[in-house]
């Protein structure tokens, strides 16, 4: 008697072939399912950033317009148009460059814009000083001349106000040293902090950051490093590339110089300086030095 083949095995292996496809099926469905979420995060976040770019670039335009009014208000009541027109060579300038659609670039832009939105007020205050010395002129002119003298007041309290805005303006855009360090390099270019031996002081290293100022423009700077003993002497070599600088109306020695283009990044500067010759024991004092002003500080010992 033939015996029958047992369906019931081949009836189980088909339910599995049909089970590992199914969850084929369901994997392939998640993948696809999630990459099409990944890429529209992607489209999405994109977007973002070009309509906050394109945000900013019309604020941009508008600060543009806005100085070129200014311009012309402060050229009609006779006041000064030089950093005005500057901001606005700059802003033309930034207008016409392909700006990079990152986080960081947009950023940057961010900040240039909220330091012309800062001048933009500071001359909204001066127009209004200017109009109410050119009022307070126009009715001058109509007085008695026995009244001359309240005019001339009037004259010398407008000159000093502009003089003391242009001074705040100018102080607002002095740049500043932050983390600054020095530190002895021996001649296996090893550091040490101090304070220091001789023999560990091959060159003197003096590094710090320039921080952040939206007020100040971009554009070239001569940064100065002064080294002085605790005598109030500079340590100078004019053949290292030391020179002079002009100190509350005197000449006097720096002992290092660098000229760099401020582009308002916080960059980091560093200097090398080497003596020549055997530093005295005692301390020392580092002063940083940029347009006549001192940015920043620091000091060091030597034993």
């Amino acid at each position: 008697m033939e015996s029958r083949p047992a369906e019931p095995k081949k009836s189980n292996k088909a339910g599995i072939i049909i089970a590992l496809l199914s969850i084929v099926v369901i994997i392939q469905s998640v993948k696809i399912y999630l990459d099409y979420n990944d890429k529209a995060q992607i489209i999405e976040q994109k977007a973002n950033v070009e309509e906050d770019l394109a945000g900013t670039m019309q604020r941009l335009k508008e600060i543009q317009t806005e100085l070129d009014q200014k311009i012309v208000e402060i050229g009609k009541l006779g006041g000064d148009v030089k950093e005005l027109e500057q901001a606005k060579a700059e802003i033309t300038a930034q207008l016409k460059r392909n700006v990079a659609t990152s986080s960081k670039a947009i950023k940057e832009l961010k900040d240039r814009v909220q330091g012309y939105e800062e001048l933009l007020k500071l001359k909204d205050d001066e127009i209004e000083k200017l109009q109410s010395a050119n009022k307070e002129l126009f009715s001058e002119n109509k007085q008695l001349k026995t009244q001359k003298n309240v005019l001339n007041d009037s004259i010398n309290r407008l000159a000093s106000t502009k003089k003391d805005l242009a001074s705040k303006v100018a102080i607002a855009s002095q740049l500043k040293a932050e983390n600054v360090t020095v530190m002895a390099v021996n001649s296996k270019g090893k550091e040490r902090e101090s304070p220091f031996k001789n023999k560990q002081l091959e060159k003197l290293k003096v590094e710090f950051n320039l921080a952040e100022n939206k007020v100040a423009p971009i554009e070239g700077k001569k940064i100065m490093i002064r080294v002085i003993d605790e005598n109030n002497q500079v340590i100078f070599d004019v053949a290292k590339g030391s020179g002079t600088l002009m100190l509350n109306n005197k000449e006097e020695f720096y002992t290092a110089i660098q000229e760099i283009l401020f582009d308002n990044t916080r960059q980091k500067l560093t200097f090398f300086y080497t003596k020549g010759s055997e530093y005295a024991s005692g301390n020392y004092s580092i002063e940083i030095y940029a347009d006549g002003y001192q940015m920043g500080s620091a000091q060091f010992a030597v034993k």
